[in-house]
């Protein structure tokens, strides 16, 4: 099913890239278009994840480098029963996460330095849970094609923009007005719709995956006060990346509403809550992070963690 979702995906795209084409240059701009967004459908295919890992400075790191946080996304990935996916940090002070990649075998998850410094292990496993079920329900694909070409349109809007179209074009100055406002919505439109319904869905699975529905609604609330504080340099450069976050990394409004690329922070926090008065997670699995490897940390090796650091803390979202 995702895979069709896929193909529907990038025919709309193609055929909004087409569109823009044929605003700026007639039929040939058109044919342009077309054997551009080919081009770049396939290129996106294999490569759009390592596009998207460059965007946002994310470095790989392994169990030496990252011990306590490699560890919690390995035992994530055996309870998921997935391939241990490649494992990324980005250095920036905004708490966030994403999963990318065109199949379980090829996928990767990457969290900022600022998620890791002020979560629990508990909660970080929470999150990455999260982002590994995008990755078992093969959301990454899509996720990371969409932020690929809809960049590529709002850059092909602008350029309509700063060169004015075809003047031959019989929709005119209203025909460009109308190209440049409504092909990038269309675009932000697509993503959001199938966000929204896809974040529920991992959120379930997450919850699932790591067994204590209470870690990632805790962790989205300190999520959502993070971000909101702390700006973020690369997600405002590449907002078509927007929506592969586990919550939006761009200033704007947070209602649950069509042009959110997120769910409302609070409903997905009830229906965490909802998921644990149901029964899942009632005592929680055992602690993740707690123990020799929590004292260097997710973040780095044994040697330099982060001062602001508590991870022998008692209290937390497990009790």
């Amino acid at each position: 099913m995702n895979y069709i979702r896929t193909a529907m995906l990038l025919a709309a795209m193609t055929a909004l890239f087409m569109g823009i084409g044929f605003m700026i240059g007639g039929q040939a701009g058109m044919m342009i278009a077309l054997a551009i967004a080919a081009t770049m459908n396939l290129f996106s295919y294999w490569n759009a994840d390592k596009m998207v890992l460059r965007m946002h400075h994310a470095k790989e790191v392994d169990e030496r480098s990252a011990p306590e946080f490699y560890r919690i996304v390995q035992r994530l990935s055996q309870n998921a029963e997935l391939p241990m996916p490649k494992v990324y940090l980005i250095n920036n002070p905004q708490p966030n996460a994403f999963a990318t990649g065109r199949n379980p075998q090829n996928a990767a998850v990457a969290a900022t330095t600022g998620l890791l410094d002020i979560l629990s292990p508990e909660e970080i496993a929470g999150v990455m849970a999260h982002e590994l079920a995008h990755v078992k329900n093969h959301d990454t694909l899509i996720m990371t094609i969409t932020a690929t070409i809809a960049g590529a349109i709002s850059m092909l809007a602008n350029f309509a923009f700063f060169f004015g179209g075809n003047r031959n074009n019989p929709l005119g100055i209203v025909g460009m007005l109308l190209m440049m406002i409504v092909a990038p919505m269309a675009a932000m439109v697509v993503q959001m719709a199938i966000s929204r319904t896809r974040e529920y869905a991992a959120d379930r699975m997450g919850a699932q995956i790591c067994g204590e529905p209470i870690w990632l609604a805790t962790a989205l609330d300190k999520i959502a006060g993070g971000v909101a504080r702390v700006h973020n340099p690369d997600a405002e450069a590449n907002p078509a990346t927007a929506h592969m976050f586990i919550m939006n990394p761009l200033s704007g409004e947070r209602m649950d509403s069509l042009f959110s690329t997120h769910p409302n922070t609070q409903n997905r926090i009830d229906e965490l809550h909802k998921l644990s008065d149901a029964g899942l997670g009632s005592g929680g699995r055992s602690s993740f992070g707690r123990g020799a490897a929590s004292q260097s940390g997710p973040w780095s090796g044994a040697s330099n963690p982060p001062q602001s650091r508590e991870p022998q803390r008692t209290k937390g979202p497990w009790g």
